[in-house]
């Protein structure tokens, strides 16, 4: 499950029930889970019968990408390789062309990676073990979590930029938490869940959720929050942040725009294409375009052509 979002880490382990919550907990969870059921985004990837590596795909898809620009991405992942054992014999350069203008497509071969895995591993099934999907190429705690939590209904304590600051907000009274992930959030989102393992992973997306819809970074919609009134941020009238500042990403001029333009020139080329060709992805700058192009190359995301030109290509 995923709300498009920046990501942050997680304790991927699952975790024991806890004893049994206070009253104020057990209204949370009531509430909380009753609003997702009515107001949760009908996502593919949610839908019964969905498998373990949808989810997977969507959580991968996910990572600082918004829910809008992966739902048609994961549909036609799924429509190509409906099983990992259908990436996994793919190209490397089919899943970067088909990975189009998600973002940071390196992860595109990780994922592939994470498939060849899977077959060799794990006869071409999503393993279940948190341990296990954490060696998979690419996957570090928070997908390790989440995968475990909404594919296979483990208890895991799944914490996201979206979970991070409604909870900061419900329950520590802040505008927004830390810029990175602290051992006390952690702890109190573990110590949120309810004992119940279904409860539990639905209470993680429904949390998600809330911060995704209603808990919003700028311009939380608080009036349609189902526990607005159990909120000791809006108790305490709404405190502006008052931490560290929190500068967003630039695009426009960066390496990462340069090393874009190369791949959409080479995604929609059915041939290999000359370094003049790769002048239009950023004319003005040939030592820029010239390392981004380097950059790639180092990633696996472009390849030489060896017939004694200067051409390149996506990885075969």
């Amino acid at each position: 499950m995923a709300a498009g979002r920046g990501r942050a880490l997680a304790d991927s382990r699952s975790v024991a029930p806890l004893s049994p919550a206070p009253p104020a907990v057990d209204d949370l969870h009531r509430r909380i889970l009753d609003w997702y059921s009515r107001a949760g985004r009908d996502l593919p990837w949610r839908r019964a019968g969905s498998t373990p590596w949808g989810v997977f795909v969507s959580e991968v898809m996910s990572q600082q990408t918004p829910v809008a620009r992966v739902e048609p991405a994961w549909l036609a992942w799924m429509d190509r390789w409906p099983t990992p054992a259908d990436l996994a014999a793919d190209s490397p350069g089919e899943a970067v062309r088909l990975w189009n203008r998600l973002g940071y497509p390196r992860r595109a071969l990780r994922l592939r990676e994470a498939a060849q895995a899977m077959v060799e591993r794990h006869g071409g099934e999503v393993p279940r073990e948190v341990e296990a999907l954490l060696a998979l190429p690419g996957v570090g705690a928070y997908t390790a979590a989440a995968v475990a939590a909404f594919a296979f209904g483990t208890r895991s304590t799944v914490v996201d930029t979206n979970v991070r600051r409604a909870e900061a907000r419900l329950v520590t009274g802040v505008a927004l938490p830390a810029p990175t992930l602290t051992r006390a959030e952690t702890a109190l989102a573990t110590s949120l869940l309810p004992a119940d393992d279904a409860d539990a992973a639905t209470w993680n997306v429904a949390v998600m959720e809330l911060g995704a819809l209603v808990c919003t970074a700028r311009a939380p919609r608080c009036a349609a929050c189902p526990v607005e009134d159990l909120c000791v941020w809006r108790a305490a009238g709404s405190p502006a942040y008052g931490g560290p500042p929190r500068r967003g990403q630039s695009w426009a001029g960066t390496d990462r725009q340069v090393r874009g333009r190369i791949l959409a020139l080479l995604r929609e080329s059915a041939h290999p294409l000359s370094a003049a060709d790769l002048v239009a992805a950023w004319p003005d700058d040939d030592a820029k375009r010239a390392r981004c192009l380097a950059g790639l190359i180092e990633d696996g995301l472009v390849e030489p052509v060896t017939d004694g030109l200067e051409q390149y290509r996506l990885p075969v």
